[in-house]
């Protein structure tokens, strides 16, 4: 065989072998993407014109949420937040309107309270679902739900929807398991 035959065949060699390796790198970042945001890499994607867009935002999230300094409530603090949700649920009885709005501040004033920026509400919910993406999606649903009732005629039934999933983000904030998530992502 002819010594440029032998260099077109190592080289075709070396391009499958990097095509296979750029093929193998990708699938691993696209399944860490998705074991790691779970539901909220589909949400990313469907807002997204490309996957690569897609997981270009879940890794620049990530980025974001590193140079955060979350940390655990006090006793304290956990225990006047829990007293602070209690009263707003009550309350609902009888203001479903206002309660609904003090959830939303509540959970604002408890994400503010563990680190999170109190920025934009959807870089507020980007933050979060870092570390809770299995609840952001409740998070944005009670924010439209509370955004509804400020401005229309909501009924009841759904302002406790909205009331309901505010709680859901509101008790995985008042765990500490965001802590573990940090050392996970750092």
């Amino acid at each position: 065989m002819e010594p440029w035959m032998w260099t077109v065949i190592i080289v075709a060699f070396v391009l499958v072998i990097g095509l296979v390796a750029w093929v193998m790198t990708r699938r691993s970042r696209t399944d860490d993407l998705r074991r790691s945001f779970g539901p909220e890499y589909d949400v990313a994607l469907s807002e997204a014109d490309t996957r690569r867009e897609a997981e270009s935002e879940l890794q620049a999230r990530r980025e974001r949420r590193e140079q955060l300094q979350i940390h655990a409530l006090t006793p304290e603090a956990r225990d006047r937040f829990s007293s602070a949700w209690r009263e707003t649920q009550a309350r609902f009885v009888d203001s479903p309107r206002v309660a609904l709005a003090e959830a939303d501040l509540l959970v604002l004033d408890l994400m503010r309270e563990r680190g999170y920026p109190a920025a934009d509400f959807e870089q507020r919910s980007a933050d979060v679902s870092v570390d809770h993406p299995d609840v952001v999606r409740n998070y944005r649903a009670a924010h439209a739900i509370s955004m509804e009732a400020a401005s229309d005629d909501v009924d009841t039934e759904r302002m406790r929807q909205g009331l309901v999933h505010f709680r859901a983000l509101f008790d995985e904030l008042l765990r500490d398991e965001t802590i573990e998530a940090d050392r996970r992502v750092g």
